[in-house]
């Protein structure tokens, strides 16, 4: 689920906007966007002509080039506003919270045996274990050791369903300030004040200092260099006007407001005013979709990404073997077996366990029994033995566990292991699953399949990554036919068997080398070498600290191919970039046949032919330019903060759309624009 997108112009982001435009009129703010800075001069040379002889024409123009440049300021700070917004909603997470902490507790022992004493969050230290109950708050990061219970993540994911986390498994990892609905969890603490997730999220929200992408500096050397031809050119112009005034013995010469007029409308401003309003949009965009991008490298660079690794466990899959299965020996019922699995499973808190109980259910109806009313007692699995079960009434002794460890146990027993189940357990491990054999006693039941549950929808979400261009990777430490198998049942391109880091490393780096953009994601510490090395690397939220760390996007949803909304976001924001570029070169050709005639048409009055609009007056067809000059960036603003629209369509087709829409859009409304403008002023008698 994404977040709701505040409106573009909401008074609550508006006014905070507003003023944040006034503070960035300070030059040091100024001089980080070279073009813009340029119109601050411009600005304020003019203003001191204004000063020194006031005139309606020179005040005016101006007003409109301040009013350019904090047009330019408000949409940057309507974008950063946008992120602070977001922060401010978080950052009501790390209000002061009480917390139990147990100084004395042991896993599985009574809960009348903990101490428990009452301090504050900010109080706790990384390994303290707490205790939280329904109703309470999660007091800092933390992983749940002991108990399963249903908690309130929407204020960190935006979704309103609560989510269930369990001690033992992939989603066991709990974040400071999210609520627990029902039940209690034991939680041991994993950060220390200060540095928990909501922390580091409001850090990355709402950082100022948003580095530039490589895109964007390079958009702005050239927008630089335009600067600094069409500023040469304009400077010239002064002594060519006075020689050609001299020299016709007639007219007189360009003003100086007209030369500044000029320079602004000729110079690309309308791009330079959006560019850091379109970088920091796009990442407000992934935050949208629950995506917190640390870098704005990382998002631009996800645009063209070519190969997208993927780790097996908790990304393409749930992350836990679940039971999909009972195969009975011969002469023994399913519904036998089933009875036998559920009946060793009822103490078994593993993932794995709970999953044997609820397919029994499922398949045969077989409610979970009351443990005290079993009268049984429960063994626990160990890795010695590899085995679990429970110890009945009459001298049943029920067993589960590894094939090689029941085949002994049973043999102890002076029983015979049947030839069919060995079969059975081997065809198991051929279909990439994991057999469990049950036994009661002597007596072999059957195996139950134990396999790696692809989540739901990922097959058809690899497809539409493949129509990208997008080649898909799955890299996972089981042996190649278990690999095999989830790859083909997932749909992925290619996979990687028996993966260490530092396999996945070396795949990532021999891609690099052949020139491919490499997106990896991961959940798991033995991820985080690759996620360092990858160009973008998208953490799951629900993944350990070091993944988290290693990454430069957290997907706060956790779903491995959320890479889909990053990559469309990616190419979005260079779309954006180009499209509002080829306008602003395109919007100045209409200034031009504005500015030119009506500055030099006092010296050479065949220039009056260029006048196409036939514009009131010199003085107004100036004012006209310098007002659609700063208008059209306030036009802009939403576009630059929504971004184009992405279409997966081939790169010609994009460019001859963008020279359609906004290549000759940039000719041709500039055209009716100055033309309206200049009619109002003539109707109002301004000019």
């Amino acid at each position: 689920m994404t977040r709701p997108a505040l409106a573009l112009f909401d008074p609550a982001l508006l006014r905070p906007a507003a003023l944040d435009a006034l503070r960035k009129l300070d030059p040091r703010a100024q001089l980080r966007n070279p073009v813009m800075f340029v119109v601050w001069v411009g600005s304020a040379f003019t203003t001191l002509l204004a000063a020194l002889r006031p005139d309606g024409f020179t005040v005016g123009v101006a007003l409109w080039l301040w009013f350019t440049v904090l047009f330019a300021n408000l949409a940057e700070a309507l974008a950063e506003g946008r992120g602070k917004a977001q922060a401010a909603s978080l950052r009501g997470l790390r209000e002061r919270t009480a917390a139990h902490r147990l100084d004395r507790w042991t896993p599985g022992a009574a809960a009348h045996l903990w101490q428990v004493t009452p301090v504050h969050a900010d109080q706790l230290a990384r390994g303290d274990i707490v205790l939280v109950s329904a109703g309470e708050t999660i007091p800092a990061d933390g992983e749940v050791v002991e108990g399963v219970a249903s908690v309130d993540e929407s204020a960190i994911t935006g979704e309103s369903a609560p989510v269930i986390r369990e001690a033992g498994g992939d989603f066991s990892a709990v974040t400071g300030g999210t609520r627990v609905l029902s039940d209690r969890i034991v939680v041991r603490i994993t950060s220390s004040p200060g540095e928990t997730f909501v922390d580091r999220m409001i850090a990355m929200v709402e950082g100022a200092k948003r580095r530039r992408t490589p895109n964007e500096i390079a958009l702005t050397i050239l927008l630089v260099a335009l600067t600094l031809v069409f500023l040469g050119v304009v400077v010239t112009l002064l002594p060519f006007s006075r020689y050609a005034v001299e020299a016709a013995g007639a007219g007189e010469p360009v003003s100086l407001v007209v030369l500044v007029a000029l320079l602004v409308c000729l110079i690309p401003t309308t791009i330079a005013g959006l560019l850091s309003a379109i970088g920091v949009a796009g990442m407000g965009r992934l935050m949208q979709a629950n995506v917190i991008a640390t870098s704005g490298r990382a998002v631009e660079a996800a645009g063209d990404v070519d190969v997208l690794l993927l780790d097996k466990t908790g990304t393409i899959t749930l992350g836990n073997r679940q039971a999909a299965a009972f195969v009975p020996a011969p002469g023994v019922a399913e519904r036998e077996l089933a009875d036998a699995a559920q009946l060793a499973s009822l103490a078994d808190e593993t993932p794995e366990g709970r999953s044997i109980v609820v397919l029994a259910k499922t398949r045969f109806d077989l409610r979970e029994r009351e443990l005290a009313s079993l009268c049984a007692h429960f063994v626990p699995f160990t890795a010695q033995t590899r085995m679990s079960g429970a110890d009945l009434p009459g001298g049943r002794a029920l067993r589960k566990g590894a094939a090689d460890a029941l085949r002994r146990h049973v043999e102890a027993l002076g029983g015979r292991w049947p030839a069919e189940v060995q079969a059975d357990v081997e065809a198991i491990a051929r279909r990439g699953g994991t057999p469990l054999v049950v036994a009661d006693g002597a007596r072999v039941l059957g195996a139950v399949e134990l396999k790696d549950i692809v989540k739901g929808g990922i097959r058809e979400r690899f497809a539409e990554l493949r129509r990208m261009g997008i080649r898909t990777v799955m890299v996972t430490g089981d042996n190649r036919l278990t690999a095999a198998a989830i790859a083909a049942e997932a749909g992925v391109d290619d996979f990687l068997a028996e993966a260490t880091p530092e396999a996945k490393l070396a795949l990532i780096r021999e891609h690099q080398a052949a020139g491919r953009l490499v997106a990896m994601t991961g959940d798991g510490s033995n991820d985080a070498p690759a996620l360092a090395q990858a160009d973008v690397a998208v953490a799951m939220n629900t993944g350990t600290q070091a993944a988290k760390e290693a990454g430069n996007m957290v997907d706060l949803d956790s779903n491995p191919t959320k890479l889909i909304e990053i990559v469309e976001t990616g190419k979005q924001m260079l779309m954006t970039r180009g499209a509002l570029t080829t306008f602003s070169i395109a919007n100045d050709v209409a200034k031009y046949f504005a500015i030119i005639p009506a500055a030099f048409v006092g010296s050479y009055p065949q220039l009056a032919a260029l006048d196409l609009m036939r514009l009131a007056s010199p003085a107004s067809a100036v004012m006209s330019a310098v007002i659609f000059n700063a208008l059209v960036i306030v036009v802009l603003i939403p576009l630059a903060l929504r971004g184009v629209r992405y279409r997966p369509v081939g790169a010609a087709v994009l460019l001859r759309r963008n020279l359609l829409v906004y290549g000759l859009g940039g000719l041709v409304v500039p055209f009716a624009g100055i033309k309206l403008i200049d009619m109002a002023i003539a109707a109002l008698g301004l000019a």
